[in-house]
C-alpha cells in the first residue's frame, strides 16, 4: 500500500469526522475547493459517491459508510503494524482512544488517565465517556472498559476487577416500609432503577444456594446515571441493585443497609476489552497492565454483608 492510499484513506476519515468540507480545509490548511476536488476525484476512481453535500454539512452514503469503516480499520493495522516493528517499541507512544462508562469513567478512569499520562508522556489519550453501546472498530476505539458481560465475544479481553452487586436502601426506607424477607416481596416495594444500555434494568436475577428466583420491580424514579440513583437511594425513595465500588462507603457507614443478604446477585465484574489482534500495540498493553495495578487500590473496600433489619 503506498503513501498516496494511506493519505487518502486518512483524508477521508478525517472529513467524515468533522462532517464538513470546510472544516476539513481548516484542518489540512487547505482551500475549500481543493479539498472539493480531492473528494471528487477519490468518488470517480471508486466510481461511487461517497458523501451527500449540502452547503454546510456532508453526510455519509452507504459506501461511505462501508469505506469509513474499512479505512479505519486499515490505518489501526498500519499504524499497529509499523509500532510492531518498532526498534522503539519498548517506550509506549502515539495515540490511545479510551471508551469507558459516565460514572466509573469520571470518577475512577478520568484520574487514573492523568497518572498514566504522567508515567508515559509519549502517549496521547484520548478518553471518551458513554453509556450508550460502542462498535471499538467502527468508533475507531482502542479500548473499551466496561462492567459486566461483554458486548461481543470476538473482542479480547482482560478482567480488571471483581466486582460484586447487592441491593441496598437506606434504613428510612426501610423503616417507613419494612424490611423484604424474601425476593418476591421486592415487588410490593419502590424500586430505584439503574436505566443502562439495553439491559432489562427492571428485572433483578437472585440466587440461594442451587435457587434462581426473577422479580420484575417497579418505581418511580429511574435514571442512566449512577451517581443519581445512588443519592436517591440515600435520599430514602426505595431499594437499589448497585455495585459494590460504589455503595461500600455508605454500607460501611450505615447510610445503605443490604437487603436480602442471604441473596447472591450476578457479577458485574470489569473487564478492559479491545479489537482482537495478535499483537497488541505497546501502549494498549501498557494502559492495561496500568489498570490492572491501579484500580483495585481506587476504587471502594469490599462491603461488610450488613443484614438489614
Amino acid at each position: 500500500m503506498n503513501n498516496d492510499i494511506v493519505s487518502e484513506l486518512s483524508f477521508f476519515v478525517l472529513l467524515a469526522k468533522l462532517g464538513s468540507l470546510a472544516a476539513t480545509a481548516r484542518e489540512l490548511g487547505l482551500t475549500p475547493p481543493a479539498v472539493t476536488k480531492r473528494l471528487m476525484l477519490m468518488e470517480q476512481r471508486l466510481g461511487v459517491r461517497l458523501l451527500n453535500r449540502t452547503t454546510r454539512r456532508v453526510s455519509l452514503t452507504s459506501e461511505g459508510e462501508t469505506y469509513l469503516t474499512q479505512a479505519t480499520r486499515i490505518l489501526a493495522d498500519i499504524r499497529d503494524m509499523e509500532e510492531s516493528v518498532s526498534s522503539s517499541r519498548a517506550a509506549p507512544k502515539g495515540l490511545l482512544r479510551v471508551n469507558a462508562t459516565l460514572g466509573f469513567g469520571r470518577t475512577t478512569i478520568a484520574p487514573l488517565v492523568s497518572a498514566f499520562a504522567r508515567r508515559y508522556p509519549e502517549v496521547e489519550v484520548q478518553l471518551q465517556l458513554t453509556d450508550r453501546a460502542i462498535n471499538l472498530v467502527e468508533d475507531a476505539y482502542d479500548l473499551g472498559i466496561r462492567f459486566g458481560e461483554l458486548p461481543d465475544t470476538r473482542l479480547g479481553a482482560r478482567k480488571i476487577l471483581s466486582n460484586h452487586r447487592y441491593l441496598c436502601a437506606s434504613a428510612a426506607y426501610l423503616k417507613r416500609n419494612g424490611v423484604p424477607r424474601t425476593p418476591q416481596e421486592l415487588a410490593q416495594h419502590r424500586c430505584i432503577l439503574h436505566r443502562q444500555n439495553d439491559d432489562s434494568y427492571s428485572t433483578w436475577k437472585l440466587q440461594k444456594g442451587r435457587k434462581h428466583e426473577t422479580v420484575k420491580v417497579h418505581g418511580s424514579l429511574s435514571s442512566n446515571d449512577g451517581d443519581v440513583v445512588l443519592g436517591w437511594a440515600l435520599d430514602g425513595h426505595g431499594i437499589l441493585l448497585r455495585s459494590e465500588w460504589d455503595a461500600a462507603k455508605y454500607l460501611d457507614s450505615g447510610r445503605l443497609q443490604v437487603v436480602l443478604p442471604d441473596y447472591t446477585l450476578p457479577s458485574a465484574d470489569l473487564y478492559a476489552y479491545y479489537p482482537s489482534r495478535q499483537q497488541q500495540p505497546a501502549r494498549v498493553r501498557a494502559f492495561i497492565d496500568f489498570l490492572v495495578e491501579s484500580v483495585p487500590a481506587a476504587t471502594a473496600p469490599r462491603p461488610r454483608r450488613i443484614p438489614a433489619g
